[in-house]
């Protein structure tokens, strides 16, 4: 009985198959290439963000400590003489004027948005305020003065003087001994229409530690 001859893979076959499982292998190759370039790229670019988040964190908080330490010695000499908390003082400026960034702080020195009425001595911008449980956009006329210290003069007679029509009207502003009653004394006074106004003061004098200038 004659022996079975083992069928034998045509050569051009094996070719084939080779070539294609190279070309399978460089697929494959150039698709996870592909998407860890991306994913590299992708990665890259949320380092770059974050980067310059972080630097313009750093440099958002330089200038805010800047402005601090430029008003708070000013703070501190007027406000012993009106009992005021400078801490409260400094808070206010930094709430008010946004740490300097406001147009009526750069252009007019006014730190708080005190008011005016004479057109010599003052001047006309848009704000906002909280009326009726919801903020709106308005003009006013707001006091220009010379100096940072003029306006926080102003501002501690303000409180010592009371209103033209209530003399007494921040007496529990002047009574209180600390940050705290202080702050919320000024929502219960009537000088902020801004419910969360006394958080707000409280958060930034711990977050800055600016209990440190009312020793």
């Amino acid at each position: 009985m004659a022996k079975k001859r083992k069928s034998r893979i045509p050569k051009s076959v094996k070719i084939v198959v080779r070539v294609f499982i190279i070309l399978f292998i460089l697929l494959v190759a150039f698709i996870g290439f592909h998407y860890y370039r991306r994913y590299a790229i992708q990665s890259e670019q949320i380092r770059q963000a974050q980067l310059q988040r972080q630097q313009e964190a750093a440099k958002l908080l330089k200038q805010r400590k800047a402005f601090i330490k430029k008003i708070g010695p000013i703070a501190r000499e007027v406000d012993k003489s009106y009992d005021l908390l400078p801490s409260i003082t400094i808070a206010q400026a930094c709430l008010e004027s946004n740490y300097d960034q406001s147009a009526l702080s750069q252009k007019y020195n006014n730190l708080f948005g005190v008011k005016g009425s004479n057109p010599n001595t003052s001047a006309v911008m848009t704000t906002k305020e909280y009326v009726k449980d919801k903020w709106v956009t308005v003009k006013a006329r707001f006091q220009i003065y010379d100096s940072y210290e003029a306006s926080i003069r102003a501002h501690a007679r303000l409180f010592q003087n009371g209103t033209t029509w209530n003399h007494d009207q921040y007496k529990h502003v002047l009574a209180s001994k600390n940050y705290q009653t202080q702050a919320k004394a000024l929502v219960t006074d009537g000088y902020a229409t801004d419910p969360n106004y006394a958080d707000k003061l409280i958060n930034l004098i711990e977050q800055f530690n600016l209990e440190k200038y009312d020793k």
